[in-house]
């Protein structure tokens, strides 16, 4: 089940028109305390997400998902027609799994979608990883540092298992942008540096064990 949150009535009935014919259950809303309520009841898989509605901003209703632990993990995508650089950095680095700008093409959205489905599933895979005081079950989304429970945004936990998946080995910026944003790295935004700065300090001690190599990437514990 997909929530779409978006005021317009002929984007919202076109949206889960599309999403409808190629399977995709969705509901929409055309205020956020319809949402909200709906909320209450369902928690869906995805939430689509426009910026300008009454009564709340996107923004601030992405800001009250992220931050209440039942809904921090269901991934985002922002649809709006505010298409600058900025406003783009303002709603990744809010917490959004991505961002498709007005107009889109029914193609487009069903495959954004489907994207970042997969890049959640994969963050839910199997295993477990220890690197010194640091563990991370990804199957049941656990984090802990130094024997204590971290919460993480859904964007660090993605960041930080495709780190702990390949201890020792220097990851790219355009690698760790493709796999947990899914797009290519334009060489400008500081999503990714952000994202890392607040990782390591929600990781406290063990924030130190990413390592930035300079000029090429990151890397989390393994042989110097």
């Amino acid at each position: 089940m997909i929530y779409l949150l978006e005021d317009d009535s002929n984007i919202r009935k076109f949206v889960l028109y599309a999403l409808k014919t190629v399977g995709i259950d969705a509901e929409g809303f055309e205020l956020p305390s319809e949402f909200w309520s709906a909320l209450k009841e369902t928690k869906p898989e995805l939430v689509l997400l426009d910026i300008m509605l009454p009564e709340e901003d996107g923004l601030s209703v992405l800001k009250k998902l992220r931050e209440s632990r039942e809904t921090e993990n269901i991934p985002v995508i922002m649809l709006t027609a505010l298409d600058t650089e900025y406003d783009k950095v303002v709603g990744l680095d809010s917490g959004a799994d991505d961002y498709i700008s007005k107009p889109f093409g029914t193609m487009e959205l069903v495959s954004r979608i489907k994207a970042v489905l997969r890049r959640t599933g994969t963050a839910q895979g199997s295993g477990e990883y220890r690197v010194g005081d640091l563990y991370v079950n990804p199957a049941k989304h656990i984090v802990k540092a130094k024997g204590q429970n971290v919460s993480l945004s859904f964007k660090e936990f993605e960041l930080l298992c495709a780190l702990m998946e390949n201890p020792g080995t220097v990851l790219s910026r355009e690698h760790l942008f493709l796999k947990v944003w899914g797009y290519a790295f334009d060489g400008e935004n500081r999503t990714l540096d952000v994202h890392i700065r607040t990782l390591r300090a929600k990781l406290g001690e063990c924030g130190s064990l990413i390592e930035t190599v300079r000029g090429m990437g990151y890397k989390i514990g393994g042989a110097e």
